[in-house]
């Protein structure tokens, strides 16, 4: 199957406050962003051409950019606009939607102060991440070499797009070893997250989750956790050891790329794609199309 490059495709991308030419949203070689990571970003998916909760990840954007001392010259309710306009604009339906801040090419070097903040959003149609299968058989997941930082040595409050370089090289090496995933510990080698999605564990009719106090609580994170709440089941945020997975009878992620995805497997740990599962993936179907409030 061919690929389809994301610097060549038709359509509109959102920039800098008006829409330009896909083709034509490029930046300099020499901008902060590229050199020292001041950039961060949103993952956002429209259903029947409506993003859901887009309020809140402008919102995230906005509180992101704060953490890493940028402005974002955009209130929220003009991303909102912003991100509707792309989806309009692009005649999208069913689409992925990235908003992306970053800091220009006016400063070259470590201090920041000068360079312009520049924001764009481009959206485009994007299946399930994991694919529709996945939600059926359970991904597999193997434990990361790297482990996510401690939150007073990087701003693990923020969406920062530097925060995802190890989250990439665990990617790739799930892949290249036979999984879907990986499965990423924390600094003090507790269950953090997956590399783009958090986590959540069956046991006893009762759900758990690592507590988010060093990678992002997810906006998804917090829908499966209402959800959970609707059908009466507790759902328990603390600190998870490793070793506690052998206990654990099923478990998924969430995140808005990979939704809601059962999981089969995480190293030599077995799980059940069972009804609490399945129940959760109807469940967040339902609510993005509509079918539920």
């Amino acid at each position: 199957m061919s690929i389809i490059p994301f610097d060549d495709r038709d359509g509109v991308i959102w920039y800098n406050g008006e829409l330009i030419d896909w083709r034509d949203a490029n930046f300099h070689v020499l901008s902060h962003a590229l050199h020292y990571g001041s950039c961060v970003f949103e993952g956002q998916r429209a259903y029947g051409g409506k993003i859901f909760k887009l309020h809140e990840h402008s919102e995230r954007l906005i509180k992101s950019g704060e953490i890493l001392g940028m402005d974002i010259p955009y209130t929220a309710d003009e991303l909102d606009a912003a991100a509707d306009e792309v989806v309009a604009a692009n005649n999208l339906v069913d689409a992925y939607v990235r908003p992306v801040a970053w800091r220009g090419s006016e400063m070259m070097g470590v201090a920041t102060k000068g360079s312009k903040v520049h924001v764009a959003i481009a959206a485009w149609e994007w299946p399930s991440y994991f694919g529709e299968e996945a939600k059926k058989k359970g991904l597999r997941l193997e434990i990361a070499k790297w482990r996510r930082p401690a939150p007073d040595t990087a701003p693990t409050a923020s969406k920062a797009a530097g925060l995802y370089m190890i989250a990439s090289l665990c990617k790739d090496a799930s892949t290249e070893n036979g999984f879907d995933d990986a499965l990423m510990l924390d600094y003090r080698g507790q269950v953090a997250e997956a590399t783009g999605a958090n986590i959540f564990f069956l046991k006893d009719g009762k759900l758990h989750t690592p507590t988010p106090d060093c990678f992002l609580d997810g906006i998804t994170r917090r829908t499966a956790i209402d959800l959970a709440t609707k059908r009466g089941i507790e759902v328990i945020e603390r600190a998870i050891m490793p070793e506690e997975m052998a206990d654990f009878e099923q478990a998924f992620i969430t995140g808005t790329a990979a939704e809601i995805t059962p999981l089969s497997q995480i190293a030599d740990y077995t799980f059940e794609v069972g009804e609490v599962c399945m129940n959760m993936v109807r469940d967040y179907d339902d609510l993005v199309n509509g079918r539920q409030t």
